[in-house]
């Protein structure tokens, strides 16, 4: 098996950013450095992506970005994320870089006013300091689990999400090669855990029912989920999730919220 220092090559590169000297350089890890076959497949499709609708921001294309040699390539793709107008939060899809890839995942704090106990990336909301949606995943991750900024290795961006309060999220997807010790900030995670990234890629999702209430009156809705060790991954988790999977391995998930009969429930549950 490969060292992991052949496995992944992060270029480094320094940028002017106010918020914290932790986050005066970035890494880019480019497709050609990463072994497992699934997770360089991912980081050509993520990165071409990027460029594919923005070539008059970014004034390159994907076939130009081939031509510019690892530096450049490198550049250009920090340049695109540094300069992609910034959302009202970020979240942080980080997969770990080894033979058996994992991807992390929380659950969020019982007592919190917002998405009270349920499954998310590590992330949060914008901050003025922060600069970019590269450094706001980051910090947030890092406040969240203790993620050291420096050990993510920056594949690129997915679209943005719109969370059920109306919140622009940009997700951003990275590396991370173990071991990295992570610690859960308890005062907004009650878990950190990890999904198989092979099993998330490949298998079908579930139905999942939950009660939703508006102007007062109650009603279940069926909503695709994945289910992992003992958690069940849905709404904005689980379309940033199939966004993964349709832009990196062109698998289209229909995401859906359905009214069902409330005697479902316990069946499509199970």
């Amino acid at each position: 098996m490969k060292s992991s220092t052949k496995m992944t090559s992060a270029i480094r590169m320094k940028y002017q950013n106010s918020h914290s000297p932790r986050f005066e350089e970035l890494a880019v890890v480019l497709p050609e450095y990463i072994a497992h076959p699934e997770l360089r497949q991912m980081a050509q499709r993520v990165q071409q992506a990027m460029f594919q609708n923005s070539v008059a921001d970014c004034r390159t294309d994907s076939q130009q970005l081939e031509r510019q040699g690892e530096i450049g390539r490198v550049k250009a793709i920090l340049d695109h994320l540094i300069t992609t107008p910034n959302a009202d939060a970020a979240v942080l899809v980080l997969i770990t870089n080894e033979p058996q890839p994992k991807i992390l995942l929380t659950r969020r704090a019982a007592h919190l006013s917002s998405h009270a106990g349920e499954v998310s990336f590590a992330g949060g909301k914008y901050d003025a300091g922060d600069g970019n949606n590269v450094v706001t995943a980051l910090r947030e991750a890092c406040e969240e689990t203790a993620l050291p900024p420096s050990k993510a290795q920056i594949i690129g961006q997915l679209p943005t999400q719109i969370s059920k309060k109306g919140l622009e999220v940009r997700p951003i997807v990275a590396l991370v090669e173990p071991p990295v010790t992570y610690v859960p900030e308890l005062g907004e995670i009650a878990r950190i855990f990890w999904g198989d990234f092979e099993k998330i890629i490949t298998e079908p999702t579930c139905d999942y029912v939950l009660p939703y209430t508006m102007g007062g009156q109650t009603v279940h809705i069926k909503t695709p989920c994945w289910r992992v060790d003992g958690e069940v991954v849905w709404g904005l988790t689980g379309k940033i999730l199939a966004s993964l999977l349709e832009v990196g391995f062109d698998r289209q998930i229909e995401w859906y919220y359905q009214p069902v009969e409330a005697h479902c429930q316990l069946a499509d549950n199970e």
